[in-house]
């Protein structure tokens, strides 16, 4: 009778253990919710949700994990509106941990948890490590010496002790997935010249990353290492030029994928990132190539046809053709041909940012002589444009009115002024200009 007692007990204890998951943020800013999600491929599972209790300028929160919860990664939202998240590895352990919500990533301490202790550690000592060496090849680039050899090899010797005390500390651990897969090629000598050393960094990329390993893959790691490679270190200048760099590193990528399921999930992310920025070329590439090639199963045609209609304005697209009256003649976009390119600037005179701005673009474009400007003003009446304009001769000059509910406005899909258009001589759209500071280096690749 007693073992029976004593096994029940055991097993009461066993079913009813937790995890805990405490956080603590300094300051609390806006927050009052956090939820929790298990990261499944490309799905965030909800897990549950909890307050944050405030004390002072600082916010706490406890979570709780069942003894079978799986294991894995795990992220916490604790913004909506600025998607400000955290991730970490959860293996059966409880977890205590501070971060400031401004900067989470590089601010967030593990009190408890061996797994993100370890990994939080390593991110950050051979970040620092790379860096160093990284920097002594740059210099060497500029000023060869043998002193500088002698300090690439120290410094590499310093990140292969850092990689072997992690490798080992994290043994028969979750986080040594993670660790393994984060290992950076490094040449064992110093490379003699830049095209060298970025063709390298290229071809050795994906070396230690198992894209079969299910650990990696129900994290958010695969994912930002494609996109590392596809979308940061493969980088042209010319808009042209971007897109075929972009195809290739594309090509590298997928193909290094075996798992079905996950290259789908790949591609299916690539055409998303590639959609946020309007690169209907890229979308379309992938599609054709990548998405109508996977098994019937896995072609999502939902997903393609809410994509497809996002990019009626696009990189890649023909731009919508629109009229206007200049000095007595009835023009359209489409029939310009004064130009090897062109530059639509959607603006206001109601705009301040846009007063400041726009003069700032018709004093640079006098140097651009092969780009010809269609500038667009959406007003709510003709009487402050028509002064306006003057001072911009040389560039087409269109009045829209009705301001945002003006048709061409609404079918450029305008929410904010200025906004750029960079069109080829097809008047395809080639680039769309986040920012002033962007809009001047493509066109100086046009011109």
């Amino acid at each position: 009778m007693k073992r029976l007692v004593v096994l029940f007990l055991f097993i009461s204890t066993t079913l009813s253990a937790q995890y805990s998951i405490n956080g603590t943020m300094s300051p609390i800013e806006n927050s009052s919710w956090v939820l929790l999600y298990k990261i499944e491929g490309t799905k965030q599972l909800f897990i549950k949700n909890t307050q944050v209790k405030k004390n002072g300028n600082k916010g706490f929160f406890e979570l709780s994990l069942p003894s079978d919860a799986k294991t894995g990664s795990y992220r916490l939202k604790y913004s909506m509106k600025k998607n400000g998240f955290i991730d970490f590895l959860f293996n059966k352990e409880n977890i205590d941990f501070v971060f400031n919500p401004k900067d989470a990533e590089s601010s967030i301490v593990f009190n408890i948890s061996k797994e993100n202790q370890i990994y939080t550690s390593f991110k950050k000592k051979i970040f620092n490590a790379q860096y160093t060496l990284d920097s002594i090849q740059s210099e060497y680039f500029r000023t060869p010496s043998s002193k500088i050899k002698e300090a690439y090899k120290n410094s590499l010797k310093n990140i292969q002790k850092i990689e072997e005390r992690y490798t080992q500390d994290s043994q028969n651990k979750i986080v040594s997935h993670f660790i393994k897969a984060s290992l950076r090629y490094n040449a064992s000598e110093i490379t003699e010249n830049p095209v060298k050393y970025i063709n390298n960094t290229l071809a050795h990329f994906f070396d230690n990353i198992d894209f079969s390993n299910n650990t990696l893959y129900n994290s958010s790691f695969l994912f930002d290492k494609v996109s590392e490679y596809v979308f940061s270190l493969n980088y042209a200048a010319d808009p042209n030029q971007k897109q075929e760099v972009y195809k290739k590193a594309v090509q590298v990528a997928i193909e290094k994928i075996k798992p079905i399921s996950f290259k789908a999930d790949i591609i299916n992310y690539l055409i998303s990132k590639f959609a946020e920025t309007k690169n209907a070329v890229l979308v379309d590439y992938l599609f054709a190539n990548y998405f109508e090639k996977l098994p019937q199963q896995y072609q999502n045609l939902g997903f393609k046809n809410k994509i497809l209609a996002q990019l009626r304005i696009a990189i890649g697209r023909v731009a919508p053709d629109f009229s206007w009256t200049e000095k007595g003649k009835n023009l359209s976009l489409s029939k310009l041909k004064d130009g090897l390119s062109y530059l639509i600037i959607f603006y206001s005179t109601e705009c301040s940012h846009c007063l400041r701005e726009v003069p700032e673009v018709h004093k640079f474009m006098k140097e651009m002589s092969n780009t010809k400007v269609v500038a667009f003003a959406m007003e709510t009446s003709e009487k402050t444009w028509l002064n306006y304009q003057l001072n911009m001769p040389g560039w087409h000059h269109v009045l829209g009115l009705k301001k945002w509910q003006n048709t061409t406005a609404r079918t450029y899909l305008i929410n904010s002024t200025p906004t750029y258009f960079l069109l080829g001589m097809d008047k395809k759209i080639i680039s769309i200009p986040k920012n002033i500071d962007e809009l001047k280096i493509l066109l100086k690749e046009l011109n």
